[in-house]
């Protein structure tokens, strides 16, 4: 089904404006045109969906499950959720709106956004083929655990605070109808009712963020494939203590999806870097992109963008060297 949008790419870069896909300019413009076509798509999508479960389901019962009986499942399920979902870190956007609308506490959405990018299945099928089982449980185990700790330090700060006025709003009403659910049945809405509730959320919330995701993949795609061949294993392939740190910096102007940067990893570890030096790199290359970031300023102030960004930055720090310190014991 994916594969149609990098159809589309290929025939509007090569064939209509004629670019070579040798070249570094019909890279980039290959690689925007796909994920815009396929985050648009996407976007729209989700979002619908999940506003139509919310119109036909007992979300007030999912949401208390998650909020209030078993707050340490809902950062597990959260991180779950996001690990099976095959979304990059951009189109897992409109999923935290859903998620913010239903009234389900941040910390448990932050759980599924952070893992989201991090892990999916085509992305663990390439890397236990270039790792082993092994290493590749170690990953999504970490993964996750990254997800769920940084649930729960967001929900354990309020971090739901520092959120945009619009996204805050959204939560405050998803979670106000907890007040009357004991002595109120929520309305019943017929599939129109339901739909026209949809359609609406939609084009409301692609109207919002529709040219961020423009900016942010141009940004993603402008850097993309501009590193010259051979600088990061040049200068981040001896195993100081520094190299992770900077090879996590390194990786944040550009941009990627989880399943596209198994083939950076294996050229990098091919070519001699370190495997915790790799997996903080494409992890941050990943999950805390300037990209993703320009679209999540949309629904975050800048102290909770800023809180997630040195969380993140800290944790692939710490995965990066301890996989380079368990590496000989695998």
């Amino acid at each position: 089904m994916l594969g149609i949008f990098s159809d589309f790419a290929s025939w509007l870069a090569y064939s209509i404006l004629g670019l070579s896909p040798e070249t570094k300019l019909g890279d980039a413009v290959h690689f925007f045109v796909e994920d815009v076509s396929k985050i648009f798509v996407l976007l729209i999508f989700m979002i619908y969906v999940i506003a139509l479960m919310r119109a036909s389901l007992n979300v007030e019962r999912v949401r208390d499950y998650l909020a209030r009986k078993h707050r340490g499942v809902g950062y597990l399920m959260g991180s779950s959720f996001g690990a099976i979902t095959p979304f990059c870190s951009c189109s897992s956007i409109p999923v935290f709106l859903g998620f913010t609308s239903a009234g389900i506490p941040v910390g448990i959405t932050m759980a599924f956004l952070i893992t989201s990018p991090l892990i999916n299945e085509v992305a663990v099928l390439l890397l236990m083929s270039l790792l082993g089982w092994k290493f590749t449980v170690l990953y999504v185990v970490i993964g996750m655990s990254v997800g769920i700790l940084g649930g729960l330090f967001l929900d354990a700060i309020k971090a739901e605070r520092w959120l945009q006025s619009f996204a805050a709003k959204a939560l405050e009403r998803g979670q106000s109808q907890e007040l009357t659910d004991s002595v109120a049945k929520p309305k019943k809405l017929s599939m129109k009712e339901r739909h026209q509730f949809a359609k609406t959320e939609s084009f409301e919330i692609f109207g919002r963020v529709w040219i961020w995701v423009i900016i942010g993949v141009g940004l993603g795609a402008a850097l993309h494939g501009f590193v010259p061949d051979g600088w990061i294993q040049e200068h981040l392939g001896d195993r100081q203590w520094w190299s992770v740190p900077a090879a996590v910096m390194l990786g944040i102007p550009l941009y990627s999806n989880a399943t596209g940067v198994i083939p950076v990893m294996e050229s990098l570890i091919v070519n001699g870097l370190p495997i915790g030096t790799t997996l903080a790199f494409c992890m941050s290359t990943v999950a805390a992109s300037f990209p993703e970031f320009i679209l999540l300023k949309q629904v975050m102030q800048w102290k909770l963008l800023a809180t997630l960004f040195a969380l993140l930055l800290v944790a692939f720090t710490l995965v990066g060297w301890l996989f380079n310190f368990f590496t000989p014991f695998l």
